[in-house]
């Protein structure tokens, strides 16, 4: 598949002023639905889920519950996984033609580990607190499971009848595990995915600035991932006598080396039209590097400043960060060995074997490995030479109902193609042959991205209008 050019210039032409956003004339979330959401997201914050101590099964049965008691016949709740902690729920809302292919939407039930003690409040409880809800999962993502299973519930109660049917997976393992859900339903219950495209709110986005919204992403492309185990040794030695060669000595270099050594700068096609539209909405610093970023060749110091930022130095480069740390066995020996996970984000169309090369050489040192760490733990001497896939095509029956549904909402924002500096469970579906799309509109400010963080929130009005988004857009999707 291609990214059709036409598709990125009539994306990155949906752009208008920001200023004026009618957010107080646009559909708000009716109270009866806006408790069932709140209630939905609390039970799900509380159960923990995470992959060491937790239990997806149990977030997949309370949903189960919940579509059951709003009248879904039990054939449509399929509860099916590899393990008793690890079931994922596939759910149907029936439509009326089953010469239509169905829209798969996909969505984890699993989370960061979260230590108590590193957070103000309890990861698992779920607080309401200066306009935030705060717990594990409240930006990644058991809002975007809270909202499909309230809209589920919602279209039933009203009646609606689309044009085909709507499939949600509620899965497991996507943030780590050796079971992810997606893969697993692709590989073992392939009739239960069988899709004509996919919407993943695990990515895409709707930015705030200062809580207001600025621009609606939809996810074409993302990164690959990709960990590995940088491993320094010696023969150690008693601490009195220290030596340069000692192991944490070592491994540390390597990381400052990776540290101060950013990957080249590049941009593809789809990044080129996200920057154009960020553009036309960002301050006029902001802009001004932009437009050195686009120009040919590219101004290296608007790519240097513009870098700074993390969310533009992600958008600009491959990225690599090391995650964790172990060395050493006692206080008084001189460390016989040193490791380190470093963690990467691959920029489409390197490998992640390209980048295990490209560590190898830019620390040049024998007394270093450097293996890949395959997502069920096993280290391996060599990494996939796969690439990322080539974006799906802007369709126009996703596109057309998510720019009238944001300009339903939130009056003036644009709609841009984005590239996900992470990584989602989109690379499977894609991978399966599955047109992909990353949509969501829970809006997080843009100095406020605390997935994977220690108190992460989200404010309490983007998610009911993330509710009310989602619900609209299904309508829009599926209508008859």
């Amino acid at each position: 598949m291609t990214f059709s050019h036409s598709a990125i210039r009539s994306a990155a032409l949906f752009v208008v002023s920001a200023t004026g956003l009618a957010a107080a004339q646009a559909p708000a979330l009716p109270a009866p639905d806006r408790a069932l959401a709140r209630d939905l997201f609390k039970q799900l914050i509380e159960i923990n889920s995470q992959d060491s101590n937790g239990s997806v099964t149990a977030a997949a049965l309370a949903m189960r519950d919940r579509l059951a008691a709003a009248g879904f016949a039990a054939s449509d709740l399929v509860i099916a996984g590899p393990n008793d902690r690890k079931q994922n729920l596939v759910a149907t809302y029936r439509g009326s033609s089953s010469a239509l292919k169905p829209i798969l939407i996909i969505c984890h039930l699993d989370v960061v580990e979260a230590r108590r003690e590193d957070w103000t409040t309890d990861p698992y409880q779920f607080v309401e607190k200066d306009g935030f809800f705060y717990g594990r999962g409240t930006q990644d993502i058991k809002e975007e499971d809270a909202q499909l299973v309230e809209n589920f519930i919602r279209l039933k109660r009203e009646g609606w009848v689309p044009k085909r049917d709507i499939v949600i997976a509620l899965t497991a393992d996507e943030e780590g595990g050796k079971s992810n859900g997606v893969d697993w339903l692709i590989r073992n219950r392939p009739e239960l995915t069988k899709a004509d495209f996919v919407l993943n709110p695990d990515a895409g986005g709707l930015e705030l600035r200062d809580g207001k919204p600025v621009k609606l992403s939809i996810e074409a492309t993302e990164k690959v991932y990709a960990d590995y185990q940088v491993t320094t040794s010696n023969r150690g030695g008693h601490s009195s006598l220290p030596r340069p060669d000692n192991a944490i000595y070592q491994l540390m270099h390597a990381l400052e080396k990776l540290e101060a050594t950013p990957f080249p700068f590049e941009l593809n096609e789809v990044t080129r039209a996200s920057l154009a539209a960020t553009e036309k909405v960002s301050t006029p610093e902001r802009a001004a590097l932009i437009r050195g970023i686009l120009a040919t060749p590219s101004d290296m110091k608007a790519v240097a400043e513009f870098s700074k930022d993390p969310g533009g130095n992600a958008t600009l480069h491959t990225t690599c960060v090391a995650t964790m740390l172990k060395g050493g066995h006692a206080p008084n020996a001189l460390p016989g060995s040193a490791q380190a996970n470093v963690n990467c984000r691959i920029l489409p169309g390197h490998s992640q074997e390209e980048i295990r090369q490209h560590l190898l050489t830019l620390f040049a040192d024998p007394g270093i490995t450097v293996e890949y760490v395959a997502d069920n733990g096993d280290v391996l001497g060599k990494a996939s030479d796969r690439k990322s896939f080539a974006p799906p095509p802007l369709r126009e029956d996703v596109m057309t109902p998510l720019r009238q549904v944001t300009a339903t909402m939130w009056p003036g924002i644009p709609v841009v193609p984005s590239m996900s500096a992470g990584a989602s469970d989109s690379i499977i579906t894609m991978a399966a042959g599955i047109p992909s799309y990353g949509v969501t509109a829970m809006g997080v400010d843009f100095d406020d991205d605390r997935a994977h963080g220690r108190d992460e929130r989200l404010r309490v009005e983007a998610f009911y209008r993330g509710v009310e988004f989602y619900y609209l857009y299904l309508k829009a999707l599926t209508r008859p």
